[in-house]
């Protein structure tokens, strides 16, 4: 049983190492740094069909977002510094 799990462990580990040594094909800038575009992906992407066309608005709606909660937070804390009191629904007062 203990030869058969060894051969086992042996051949799981030498598969291993070859699949590491491999040559996938790609040309490194530096090790770790091995991304390629595929052939026919162009050089500058703006203006060619894999532009995506973000429409600013919905890239800016976010930021609205924060602007809003953060034009809600001062409400509260204006209102906590004048009462002592929190209160979360500051729009009605």
């Amino acid at each position: 049983m203990k030869t058969l799990l060894t051969s086992t462990l042996t051949v799981i580990a030498l598969s291993l190492s070859f699949q590491a040594l491999a040559y996938d094909g790609t040309n490194c800038k530096e090790p770790g740094v091995c991304w390629e575009a595929k052939p026919g992906y162009p050089e500058q992407v703006a203006g060619s069909k894999y532009d995506p066309k973000h429409d600013p608005n919905e890239l800016n709606k976010q930021a609205q977002s924060i602007k809003e909660m953060e034009a809600r937070n001062e409400k509260r804390w204006k209102q906590l510094s004048q009462t002592g009191k929190f209160v979360y629904e500051v729009e009605g007062n």
